[in-house]
C-alpha cells in the first residue's frame, strides 16, 4: 500500500491527551528560536523531534577544519539572546554549536526535545484535524499543527562520478567528517570550491603532502576581514547591551546595502565584480593560476564567498588547481577529461548539499491523500514561504523562496516565529478546526516573487543550486530582509479558509482584511 492510500484509508485520530498542540521538526536555529519564544509566553504545549542526539543542526554535524559562518557573530543570533562573548567577528562552528546549546538550556527545552527520532513520513487526518507523524524505529505521534524547521542544508550532496564509491583511498564528505582520520602527509584530493571548500583548503593545506582542488567553477571571492573581538570590547558589551544592539544594527546595516547589487545588474554589481578582480590580483601573483580563479558570470549569480586566506592556500607550492573536469575515478586516481591522472590517498567532497528547490524533503500527506512531493515536483512554492495551501496547519521555516542571498538566515527565522506565534494564537481560537492558505492567495504571492526574480543576477543565466532544472529560483527571498520582515510582521486570517472536522469546510473572509502580498 503506498503511502497516499495509507492516508486516505486510514481510521480517524481521536483527539486525546497524547496529541501535541505544535510539533517542531528540527533542533537546529528555527525549532529552538520557536521553542524558547513559546517558552517565554509560559506555553508547554510543545515537543522538539531532533533525528540526532544534540541540538545545532548543521553546526552540530559539519566537523570539518575550518568550519565558521561568514555572517557576523551578533548577527547570526538571536536577538532576544545576545551573546556579548563572541571569540571572532565571525564565529566558527563550535562557538555557535555551544551558542545553540546554551540556548535550548537557558530556555529547558531539553524537556522537550524527543532526540533520535528521524521523520518518516507526515499524514493529515481530515476526520480529526490533526497530523499524525510516523518515524524511523519510535511510536508515531499525534499534533495539532506540525512546524518543519529542518532547513536546506542537511543531506549532503554527492557527485555523480563514475568509480566513486571504489575509490581505494578514504572519501570523505565535509557534511560526513571523520574527525579519527588523519591528512598529514597524505595526497588530498578536494571536490568543489564553494563554501566548503573555501574553508576546509586553508585549514588542511599546511599538513598535507600535497592537495589537488578540482574546480568546475571559479567562485567570485571577497575578503572576509575576520579577526578576533578583544576582551576590552566583550566587556563594553557585557556592560553595556545598548552597545551591542548598536554593533548588531551596524553589521545588519551593511550587508543590507549591497541587495541592490543583486536585484539589478547595475553599477553597483560592477563595483561588486571590480572589488573581487582586485582582491584575486593583489592574493594571486601567477597570471595562469589567477585566469583558472577568474569568475565568468556575474558576481550574485552564484554564492559571493569570503575568505582572507583561500588564495594564498591554492598559490602553495603543494597545491594545484585542477580544471579539465573529472572523467571517472580509477583505483587510487582520479582521472580528468584529458586523461591526466592524479594518485592520491583521500578525496574529500566539499559538494554541498541537496538544497530542496524541488520535492519535499520528506513523504507528506495533505488533503485529499494528495502529496507534497507531487506539487513541489516542478518547484517548491509556499505562501510567505510558510504554509502550502492543501496542507492544513503545516509550517514551514526557511520555506521555498526565504533564503537570504546576503545576510543572516536568522533575520528571517525571526520574521517566521513572529508569524507562526500569531498562526497559533489563531488556532486557539477555532478549537477542533484548521487553517488551510487559500490557493489563489498562495498562487498571487508566488506570481509576485518570481516577477521580482526575473531581473535579478540570480537568474541571469549561471548554473546555480540556486535553481530548478527549468531554471526557477524557488531558493532566495528576492528583495530586502526588512521587506520580508514586513510583509510576515501580521497574521490575516483572511488569506486561510477554515477546516472543519469531516472536511465541512468554512471559508472565512473577514471583512476588513484582504490577502496581503507583497507590494
Amino acid at each position: 500500500m503506498s503511502i497516499s492510500e495509507q492516508a486516505v484509508s486510514e481510521h480517524p485520530v481521536s483527539v486525546d491527551n497524547e496529541t501535541l498542540g505544535v510539533a517542531i521538526i528540527g533542533a537546529g536555529f528555527g525549532g529552538l528560536g520557536l521553542a524558547a519564544r513559546l517558552r517565554q509566553r509560559g506555553e508547554n504545549d510543545f515537543a522538539i523531534f531532533e533525528q540526532a542526539g544534540d541540538v545545532g543542526g548543521v553546526w552540530r554535524d559539519n566537523t570539518y577544519p575550518g568550519a565558521a559562518c561568514d555572517v557576523p557573530s551578533h548577527l547570526y543570533s538571536f536577538s532576544f539572546e545576545p551573546n556579548p562573548d563572541w571569540q571572532r567577528v565571525y564565529s566558527g562552528r563550535q562557538d555557535i554549536h555551544r551558542y545553540l546549546q546554551h540556548c535550548a538550556e537557558k530556555y529547558q527545552l531539553h524537556s522537550r526535545i524527543a532526540f533520535h527520532h528521524r521523520v518518516k513520513a507526515m499524514r493529515f487526518c481530515e476526520h480529526s484535524q490533526i497530523w499524525c507523524i510516523d518515524f524511523e524505529g519510535q511510536p508515531s505521534r499525534y499534533a495539532r499543527a506540525v512546524v518543519v524547521a529542518i532547513g536546506a542544508l542537511n543531506i549532503p550532496q554527492y557527485p555523480a562520478i563514475p568509480g566513486l564509491e571504489d575509490f581505494d583511498g578514504k572519501v570523505m564528505h565535509t557534511a560526513e567528517w571523520d574527525g579519527n582520520y588523519s591528512l598529514a602527509g597524505k595526497r588530498v584530493g578536494v571536490i568543489g570550491t564553494g563554501a566548503s571548500a573555501i574553508q576546509v583548503i586553508p585549514s588542511i593545506q599546511p599538513e598535507v603532502a600535497s592537495l589537488s582542488v578540482f574546480q568546475r567553477t571559479p567562485p567570485w571571492v571577497l575578503p572576509k576581514r575576520d579577526g578576533a573581538v578583544s576582551e576590552s570590547a566583550r566587556r563594553r558589551f557585557r556592560r553595556h547591551p545598548l552597545a551591542q544592539r548598536l554593533a548588531r544594527l551596524g553589521q545588519y546595516a551593511l550587508m543590507e546595502s549591497v541587495v541592490p547589487a543583486f536585484l539589478w545588474d547595475s553599477i553597483l554589481t560592477r563595483l561588486g565584480e571590480s572589488a573581487g578582480r582586485r582582491y584575486l590580483k593583489r592574493q594571486v601573483r601567477d597570471p595562469a593560476l589567477r585566469a583558472k580563479l577568474t569568475p565568468n558570470y556575474g558576481m550574485g549569480c552564484k554564492r559571493v564567498l569570503l575568505s582572507d586566506d583561500y588564495y594564498r592556500a591554492l598559490s602553495c607550492d603543494n597545491v594545484q588547481v585542477v580544471t579539465d573536469g573529472i572523467a571517472r575515478i580509477e583505483g587510487d586516481s582520479v582521472v580528468t577529461a584529458t586523461g591526466e591522472r592524479q594518485q592520491l590517498d583521500a578525496l574529500i567532497l566539499a559538494t554541498g548539499f541537496k538544497v530542496p528547490v524541488a520535492g519535499a524533503p520528506m513523504p507528506i500527506i495533505g488533503l485529499g491523500g494528495r502529496q507534497l512531493n507531487d506539487d513541489w515536483a516542478e518547484g517548491s512554492e509556499a505562501y510567505k514561504g510558510l504554509t502550502v495551501s492543501g496542507y492544513p496547519n503545516l509550517l514551514y521555516m526557511m520555506g521555498p523562496n526565504t533564503g537570504p542571498g546576503n545576510t543572516s538566515v536568522v533575520f528571517y527565522i525571526e520574521s517566521q516565529i513572529r508569524y507562526i506565534l500569531q498562526y497559533l494564537d489563531q488556532l486557539k481560537r477555532i478549537p477542533g478546526k484548521a487553517l488551510d492558505v487559500q490557493e489563489t492567495v498562495q498562487e498571487r504571492f508566488n506570481e509576485r516573487v518570481q516577477r521580482r526574480m526575473a531581473n535579478s543576477i540570480w537568474t541571469s543565466g549561471c548554473n546555480s543550486w540556486y535553481l530548478t532544472e527549468s531554471g526557477k529560483n524557488t531558493t532566495l527571498w528576492p528583495s530586502f530582509s526588512w521587506h520580508y520582515r514586513l510583509i510576515t510582521r501580521r497574521f490575516s486570517l483572511g488569506d486561510y479558509r477554515v477546516c472543519a472536522p469531516h472536511s465541512q469546510d468554512t471559508k472565512v473572509k473577514a471583512a476588513s482584511e484582504a490577502p496581503t502580498v507583497p507590494a
